[in-house]
């Protein structure tokens, strides 16, 4: 099983004598080590599968892998093992241990947009760069595990007990409406472990041997998951690159590394510096880059897949060349070598930089992909059928009552919600609740109450039958009994409500679908909707078309030809990281994308761009300064007299060396 794994790789799957933390550099067959440790735990050392669990970041990693090592178990007793998310963890943890923490198994997950909305009646504000900033500081709490009543003890000034004013009165609704957003998912557990020593106990015997998956992104909370459910045993094996931790702006702390090996004596760490992905090339310019960031563990990557082309550095005029001159090489490129659209990517620091890049190969009539849009969740007729599915799991959620209730229109508005809401908040219920007490329909009066019941009811009847009957059933008859699709035709342009019914009814099936391959109901469904991303379900087929990403989305992926543009003073490393000390964490986002390529890499600069009406000088990024030089070759800019004529010395004495050979 082990014969095709290089040494370091076999190293690293067979060392079971303590901690372990592969440092594995890009494109090594990190997930191959895993996989097979997996394998080798089971097949080889007795391990039971039900005991092991390898937890990733994304629902789509967690699958791959899953699919990676089922395939080499081949139906051997691989059952019972746990392949998952920190966050589908941290959910399974709360599902079985809701009482100690005063929840209901049945909670809801409020997404961003959720807790966005209960911060901005908070705050009593609409402005979208101030709720944001409210949401980031709330999350780095939670991340670093400080509660509201400690953030309210450590404020030094006004604006910082304001802010923790802010999250307790957050807090304290999500209790309310018995919903947790997604920091929660994995603080609660923390929490929870560190008050009851016996729930800790409970899940140490279930876990008892955890494979880590992108070490490097692990905030402080999740390290501290780890920390408890591993014990002074540290029968773990982390798998991570300091080189590409690039999510220090949502919380993933990169001393993580360092602390590992202080928490843990006898940590051993093996290399993976073999690359099977790029050539020679593109990993000599990657390492002189990184080498400018400081190291606490040296490692130098390395390939046997040929020297591969010079590294294209262009210069363009602004952005409109920029654009221009990417599509015409890919063009000649693709013309010249007979190959795909799928084999290119163009990647970019900020979504802002991908609309005249769309527009240059829409005039080209070239197909391309955009990663990193908005989720399939995110869009509004998903968000109404979803508010149902969450009513029936838990009718305590008060903004899913709200936007079921008012969609489609029932003859219930806004006055009447207030009322109910008022009386809700004197009884201390949930809207639902109070909708069934006998003092609301005085409070609210009898037409509206009468239409407030009839929802109520129907809510109530569902309820009754979401758990005996299949998934699709419901779905089905909820939007029937609403009347969705009428509503849509009603409020839409014919165009637009075909779109928004088709993704409803792409959404009904997936349900139906998901409930009869997994046996599992409506309400079951509904609790995890929050954690799955339905585009990653969805079979995308292998389009032929270019991808345009920015330099985040693409992590973990791979390209035969990446065009890494607007490398750039102040947009690569971005302006604010510069002003706030980031630049090393910026130095590894360019790594990545260096790494991203296989054979062909071309990196693109502004000499200037147009800032509102004003045209701004632009500089070379600093980052191409420190790459290996003699793997460059720049085209584009205006060059001093005496380099042009070294450059012609240098080409006439090639020419004479061509035709002295022969």
């Amino acid at each position: 099983m082990l014969s095709h794994l290089n040494p370091p790789q076999r190293e690293a799957v067979k060392y079971l004598d303590g901690p372990l933390l592969v440092l594995a550099g890009a494109g090594s067959g990190k997930t191959r080590v895993i996989t097979h440790k997996i394998a080798y735990l089971i097949e080889e050392c007795g391990f039971p599968a039900a005991h092991i669990a390898a937890i990733t970041f994304t629902n789509k990693a967690a699958r791959e892998m899953a699919e990676r090592a089922a395939k080499l178990l081949q139906g051997k007793p691989g059952r019972g093992l746990t392949v998952t998310t920190f966050h589908a963890l941290g959910m399974k943890m709360l599902r079985q241990e809701a009482a100690h923490l005063g929840y209901k198994p049945r909670f809801s997950i409020f997404d961003a947009a959720d807790a966005a909305q209960i911060l901005s009646d908070i705050v009593k504000t609409t402005d979208k760069s101030e709720i944001r900033r409210v949401q980031s500081r709330v999350s780095l709490w939670k991340n670093t595990l400080v509660s509201p009543d400690a953030a309210l003890k450590a404020a030094e000034n006004d604006l910082e007990h304001h802010a923790a004013k802010i999250y307790l009165a957050y807090q304290d609704t999500l209790r309310a409406y018995q919903a947790v957003d997604f920091d929660d998912l994995i603080r609660l557990p923390v929490e929870l472990f560190g008050a009851k020593p016996e729930v800790l106990e409970k899940w140490r015997s279930k876990l008892r041997y955890l494979l880590i998956d992108e070490y490097q992104d692990t905030n402080s909370c999740q390290y501290q998951l780890l920390r408890q459910l591993t014990g002074d045993r540290g029968a773990f094996t982390a798998v991570g690159d300091d080189d590409q931790a690039i999510y220090g702006w949502r919380g993933a702390d990169v001393k993580n590394l360092h602390v590992l090996r202080e928490d843990f004596p006898r940590l051993h760490v093996v290399k993976l510096e073999q690359n099977y992905r790029s050539c020679i090339r593109i990993l000599r310019v990657a390492n002189s880059l990184i080498a400018h960031n400081a190291k606490l563990f040296d490692k130098k990557l390395w390939s046997d897949l040929g020297l591969g082309d010079p590294i294209q550095v262009v210069a363009a005029k602004n952005e409109e060349h920029e654009a221009e001159s990417v599509v015409m090489r890919l063009l000649a490129h693709k013309f010249e070598h007979r190959t795909r659209f799928a084999d290119y990517a163009i990647l970019y620091r900020g979504n802002h930089q991908a609309r005249i890049f769309e527009q240059q190969l829409r005039n080209e009539r070239i197909p391309y992909q955009l990663s990193g849009g908005s989720s399939f969740f995110d869009k509004a007729e998903i968000k109404d059928v979803t508010a149902y599915l969450r009513l029936l799991a838990n009718s305590d959620d008060d903004p899913a009552f709200i936007r079921a209730v008012a969609t489609p229109k029932k003859g219930i508005g806004a006055q009447t919600l207030e009322k109910l809401g008022t009386y809700a908040a004197q009884r201390q219920q949930s809207l639902f609740a109070a909708a069934f007490e006998a003092g609301a329909e005085a409070q609210i009066g009898a037409t509206p109450y009468h239409a407030l019941m009839e929802f109520s009811r129907f809510i109530n009847q569902l309820q009754s039958r979401a758990e005996r009957e299949p998934a699709g059933t419901i779905i089905e008859d909820l939007l029937k009994a609403v009347g969705y699709e009428s509503h849509l035709f009603d409020s839409e342009e014919p165009r637009a409500a075909q779109a928004k019914w088709n993704n409803v009814q792409e959404f009904a099936a997936w349900l139906a679908k998901k409930g009869e391959e997994d046996g599992k109901n409506i309400v079951e469904l509904a609790q995890t909707i929050a954690l799955l991303n339905i585009l990653e379900n969805r079979a995308d087929g292998d389009v032929d078309a270019v991808r345009l990403s920015t330099l985040h989305a693409a992590k973990g992926l791979e390209y035969p030809h990446v065009f890494l543009v607007g490398v750039e003073e102040g947009i690569l490393p971005h302006r604010e990281c510069i002003d706030g000390g980031l630049v090393e964490e910026e130095r590894r986002l360019m790594y990545v994308g260096i790494t991203r390529a296989q054979r062909g890499l071309t990196l693109s600069y502004c000499a200037k761009r147009k800032r509102g009406r004003e045209w701004q000088a632009c500089e070379p990024s600093r980052f191409i300064a420190e790459l290996a030089p003699d793997d460059l070759r720049i085209s584009g800019r205006e060059r001093a007299p005496e380099e042009q004529k070294s450059e012609g010395t240098a080409r006439l004495a090639q020419m004479k060396a061509m035709l002295g050979k022969k």
